[in-house]
């Protein structure tokens, strides 16, 4: 099963889900992207969702904590994920980001070796079933605008917020 609880964040409830001892699941509660997510996480793991907690998820929330009083850079939970080669290169690249930078999702998209593919990978970002701790919101528009994020822009904000309160 995977295991999920609410975290109230300074941006909104994030819903967190552990699957085995993994965490799986750090989504925004915004839109019908819980359902999508939820579903193929389910589908993909050929399981079903059910609210508890779990070691994982009580470390999730400990980690948490700590990034949002800016006593955290870097989380070190072991994460599982599912979805495409290309996803997973994403989602492995975007950790890579070091706290406190960012990154247009063109130069993103260079740096994985695929400048043509800025969609196909724009699309992964946002795939991603990991906020925070798969750090998207790092990845922002060509110009410096903050561009779509799950959590929505004022989430977004308050991320790069707080990563950068700490860089400076």
């Amino acid at each position: 099963m995977i295991v999920t609880t609410i975290y109230d964040s300074p941006c909104g409830p994030l819903t967190l889900g552990s699957f085995g001892d993994a965490l799986c699941l750090c989504d925004w509660n915004v839109g019908n992207r819980r359902q999508i997510i939820d579903r193929r996480l389910c589908r993909e793991f050929n399981t079903t969702m059910v609210d508890g907690d779990t070691h994982i998820l009580q470390e999730a929330q400990k980690q948490l904590n700590e990034y949002f009083s800016r006593m955290r850079q870097k989380f070190d939970l072991p994460l599982v994920f599912i979805g495409s080669d290309l996803r997973h290169q994403v989602w492995d690249k975007l950790q890579e980001i070091a706290y406190g930078e960012t990154i247009s999702y063109q130069d993103f998209a260079g740096k994985l070796g695929r400048p043509e593919a800025v969609r196909a990978i724009a699309s992964a970002i946002g795939d991603n079933p990991l906020s925070i701790f798969i750090p998207c919101h790092r990845v922002i528009g060509k110009n410096g605008s903050l561009t779509g994020y799950a959590g929505g822009l004022p989430a977004k904000r308050l991320l790069l917020h707080i990563e950068e309160d700490i860089r400076n």
